[in-house]
């Protein structure tokens, strides 16, 4: 049972793909990456958070695709709920996309082939195979029952 004053996380994350890679973003002081996205606000849409907070992080206009899951994950006094969406767009593997505001520039991003996924330390660790299998389950989740 987790303790009483654990954080919770309502967070929303996009896949973004061109070809075989995806775009993945790490804070710049770790070695975790992750899926674009962000904390979705009380009230708020999830596909209109997403869309606000790649706005925020890489400064692209983007539209929010299909839902392609849900994923539970819990680290040390934390838990979260991320829902995953598919998300149209016009940014290229050729070009990585930098932090476009002071609040974002803790985070670098990169282009990773799927079939690399495996040498990065991606979190929630269900992603990996979520990214590499288009028919992947609609739920995931990283915590041990």
């Amino acid at each position: 049972m987790r303790p009483m004053n654990s954080k919770f996380h309502y967070i929303v994350r996009g896949i973004i793909r061109d070809g075989d890679s995806i775009l993945l973003c790490k804070q710049k002081t770790g070695d975790h990456t992750f899926l674009l996205g962000g904390h979705i606000d009380f009230g708020e849409a999830a596909k209109v958070a997403l869309a606000r907070e790649i706005k925020e992080e890489i400064g692209a206009d983007v539209t929010i695709g299909d839902f392609r899951g849900a994923i539970e994950n819990a680290w040390s006094d934390n838990c979260e709920i991320s829902l995953v969406f598919d998300v149209e767009h016009n940014l290229s593997k050729e070009t990585t996309p930098v932090p476009t505001s002071p609040d974002e520039e803790h985070l670098a991003f990169l282009w990773v082939k799927k079939d690399k996924l495996s040498e990065h330390t991606v979190l929630p660790t269900t992603l990996i195979k979520w990214l590499q299998d288009d028919d992947h389950a609609l739920w995931g989740s990283t915590i041990e029952h």
